[in-house]
């Protein structure tokens, strides 16, 4: 099945500590170009996050945002150590008493003293989310991927309708071929006899050179080579995943033989085919920029 490098995914999660967002957009590159915004608290969960964009996306240009929201209080928490102020405190109480001082502040000042009050961030409680965080991140990522397969469905469709085209073309070249040759063959006769005389005319000189002439003219292996990159152009399309590449090498074969048998026809009709040809075969191209 192939897929295009278009698509759009979303999750979200949520549980009594937080809520969780992600959002992947996806477009068209040549290799993979991952741009990845976390949250702070997650800085260090990068990479495993790229690895987890290359596993499933494998290339394009790719967007991902994480939101996440906590539910309870955000501010710094502060954790005590009850030993250590009560220490504090009763040092602070005998020196009170033995100088006869106000012992109101003595509570405060303990309090403050060093290494009673420890800050202790509350992201760092956020740590145990992160395999939550992780599924909704997949989650998305999948639902990208899905997107993707399903512009894939549609440029299929695509495709095989501009080969169609091609093909179709191409038969119209081959039922004309023939009566192209004739007319060649009759043209150069009916020159040589206006121009020269029938009686002065070497006839086995002049078949040579006819022979010679019409074989830089015969188109005849290009068109085998085209019918059969057409053929083969739709095969890859129908048993590959990630086809693009192939199919763009595909594409370029398909160029060089329409080319040939444009220059080489020296026919009105023809040229007009191929023509329309080309047409068609730039519309493939422009498409297969989209896939992988």
């Amino acid at each position: 099945m192939i897929k295009s490098m278009t698509g759009y995914g979303l999750a979200h999660r949520e549980n009594e500590r937080c809520t969780i967002s992600v959002e992947v957009k996806s477009l068209n590159s040549k290799f993979l170009d991952c741009s990845v915004r976390l949250p702070k608290v997650f800085s260090d969960k990068e990479l495993e996050v790229r690895s987890a964009v290359t596993d499933i996306l494998e290339r394009g240009k790719v967007g991902i945002s994480i939101d996440y929201s906590s539910k309870g209080d955000t501010l710094s928490k502060a954790e005590i150590n009850e030993a250590l102020f009560k220490a504090y405190y009763q040092q602070y109480l005998q020196l009170q008493q033995s100088v006869n001082a106000p012992a109101s502040d003595l509570f405060k000042l303990a309090l403050h003293s060093p290494d009673v009050m420890t800050a202790v961030d509350a992201s760092e409680s956020t740590k145990e989310d992160w395999p939550l965080v992780m599924e909704a991140i997949k989650e998305a990522l999948q639902a990208c991927n899905s997107f993707r397969e399903d512009e894939g469905k549609t440029l299929k469709i695509k495709f095989k309708e501009y080969i169609q085209v091609i093909t179709d073309l191409l038969s119209q070249i081959e039922v004309h071929d023939p009566s192209r040759i004739l007319s060649i063959r009759n043209r150069i006769s009916q020159n040589m006899n206006e121009w020269i005389g029938a009686s002065k005319i070497d006839t086995n000189r002049f078949e040579q050179e006819l022979i010679y002439y019409i074989e830089k003219l015969d188109i005849s292996e290009e068109k085998v080579r085209l019918r059969s990159h057409l053929e083969y152009f739709i095969q890859v399309l129908e048993t590959e995943k990630s086809a693009g590449k192939k199919l763009g090498f595909i594409s370029q074969e398909l160029g060089r033989e329409i080319n040939t048998i444009g220059s080489k026809a020296n026919d009105a009709a023809i040229q007009k085919w191929v023509v329309a040809m080309k047409d068609e075969l730039e519309k493939i191209k422009e498409q297969l920029l989209n896939l992988i």
